[in-house]
């Protein structure tokens, strides 16, 4: 009965513990780039998410090949010229949401500071997000530039009016307990 009473606390503890780590429900990762004579939108809701609430870290994947676009063609340049996939399958980031507080209810403004790899290439980065509790859930939302050029993605000058400089990053994740 003494074991059976220790396997009920430990239960119990780790559950409560649990409840302060989060997996993605739902994503939506979108980039967009104006450039002068076209706009490439396109968009990924098959990435994958953790978050600990009790420390603020956070890590997600990006699968590279899940980027959908409006044009077949432009989904085939960006996986075979651009990004590359077979050889940089993802876009990862791993780092902290600063400002995250548990127990305030509401919209809170946060900043995410960590390390985004993109096409083989890893930069430390700083940007400004949202974090909202919606019952047991948690929403992430982020708006960040990525310049091209800083993740060894080249950009041939036959088609430098099509593709613009800088991206236009967005991130929405949704987030369940664990």
């Amino acid at each position: 009965m003494k074991h059976f009473l220790v396997l009920i606390i430990v239960c119990v503890a780790g559950s409560s513990f649990a409840q302060k780590k989060y997996s993605a429900d739902k994503t939506d990762v979108q980039f967009y780039s104006h450039a002068p004579l076209e706009d490439i939108k396109a968009t990924n809701t098959k990435s994958s998410a953790i978050f600990n609430a009790d420390n603020g870290e956070i890590a997600f994947s990006v699968s590279m090949k899940d980027f959908k676009f409006a044009k077949a063609l432009m989904q085939e340049h960006f996986n075979e010229k651009y990004v590359e996939s077979e050889k940089y399958p993802k876009s990862t980031f791993q780092g902290t949401v600063v400002g995250y507080k548990p127990d305030v209810k509401g919209l809170q403004q946060v900043k995410a500071q960590g390390k985004l790899t993109i096409h083989g290439v890893t930069k430390d980065i700083d940007v400004p997000g949202t974090v909202e509790g919606q019952g047991n859930k948690l929403q992430m939302k982020s708006k960040f530039t990525v310049k091209v050029a800083d993740y060894n993605i080249a950009i041939p000058s036959i088609v430098f009016q099509k593709i613009a400089e800088e991206v236009e990053v967005t991130l929405d994740f949704t987030f369940k307990p664990m």
